[in-house]
C-alpha cells in the first residue's frame, strides 16, 4: 500500500511538472528535457551561446517555429554557481514572446550575479 501511495505522489509530481515547464535546457551539457511532446513537435532548439557581458554570463538560446502560425510562448532563466547550486536571487520572471511561423528567435539574458557559470532555461507554451 505505501509503495501505492509513493508511485502515486510521483506520478502526480510528474504531470504537474510537465505542465509548466514544457521543455528546459542546461547549459552545462546542452542536454533537453522535453515535458511537452506537442510543443517539442512545434518548436526547435538550436545550438545555445554564451557568453561575458561586463563580468556577467550572457545566454542566448535559438529557437526556431515548426509550424507556419504564430506560437506564443513564455520562457525564464536560472542561474547556477560553479558548483552547481542556484544562484541567490537568479530566478527571472516568465517573458512572454510571439514567434512567427517558421521563424527563428534567440531567447536571451544576462545574469544578474558574477557567481553564474551556468543557466537553465524553461520554455512552455504562453496560455492564450
Amino acid at each position: 500500500m505505501r509503495r501505492l501511495i509513493v508511485l502515486g505522489m510521483v506520478l502526480g509530481l510528474t504531470a504537474c511538472a510537465a505542465n509548466t515547464s514544457g521543455i528546459s535546457i542546461e547549459s552545462s551539457n546542452q542536454s533537453v528535457v522535453i515535458g511537452n511532446t506537442h510543443l517539442a513537435q512545434r518548436l526547435s532548439i538550436e545550438k545555445a551561446q554564451v557568453s561575458n557581458v561586463n563580468g556577467l554570463l550572457k545566454a542566448a538560446v535559438p529557437v526556431k517555429s515548426n509550424i507556419d502560425s504564430d506560437l506564443a510562448l513564455q520562457y525564464r532563466f536560472y542561474w547556477y554557481n560553479a558548483q552547481g547550486l542556484e544562484v541567490s536571487g537568479s530566478d527571472s520572471p516568465w517573458r512572454h514572446v510571439i514567434i512567427h511561423g517558421q521563424d527563428t528567435m534567440t531567447l536571451q539574458a544576462v545574469a544578474r550575479q558574477p557567481e553564474a557559470t551556468q543557466y537553465r532555461i524553461y520554455i512552455r507554451k504562453a496560455n492564450d
